[in-house]
């Protein structure tokens, strides 16, 4: 893929703080064995994002597992650039390539395309916006057949 991955042009960090569910992703090996996977960030005066993700281990009721991170803004890049760091000195690169206007979704991907997530503010996606985002994914290079459904605990009514 030869074209480079465009990112949302600004983030406002303050509404992007708080918790996400994830609603899909790119498997990775650090997230195997994952369920109701969630990520909260909380900003901090010292020009970094805490980043916290938890999820249950093998099964929706599995055990909860959960990694502490920073993240921190890349300048210039209207907030949508970020580095994560959950192990020192490693850092990956954390990029905002859709974002809902009124914050209630977001997609992360990589400029090599070899991570997404799409993330929600509530643990289930309208299947409507869920096809649009897949359809923008898909037009910005990623291969859209390795996404794979991440399950949530839904509370009963």
């Amino acid at each position: 893929m030869s074209q480079s991955l465009q990112t949302v042009p600004y983030v406002d960090l303050k509404k992007y703080a708080g918790k996400w569910y994830e609603i899909a992703a790119f498997p990775q090996w650090f997230q195997k064995g994952c369920y109701c996977s969630t990520a909260e960030y909380t900003l901090t005066d010292k020009g970094f994002v805490i980043v916290e993700n938890n999820c249950n281990k093998n099964s929706i009721n599995g055990k909860q597992s959960n990694i502490k991170g920073k993240a921190f803004v890349e300048e210039n890049s209207g907030n949508a650039k970020l580095k994560v760091q959950f192990f020192w000195p490693f850092k990956a690169k954390y990029w905002i390539i859709d974002l809902a206007d009124d914050y209630s979704y977001a997609v992360i991907g990589h400029p090599k395309r070899k991570y997404l997530w799409i993330l929600s503010r509530t643990p289930t996606m309208d299947d409507a916006i869920y096809q649009q985002i897949i359809s923008r994914i898909k037009e910005k290079g990623f291969d859209i057949s390795k996404i794979k459904m991440t399950k949530q605990q839904l509370k009963k009514a």
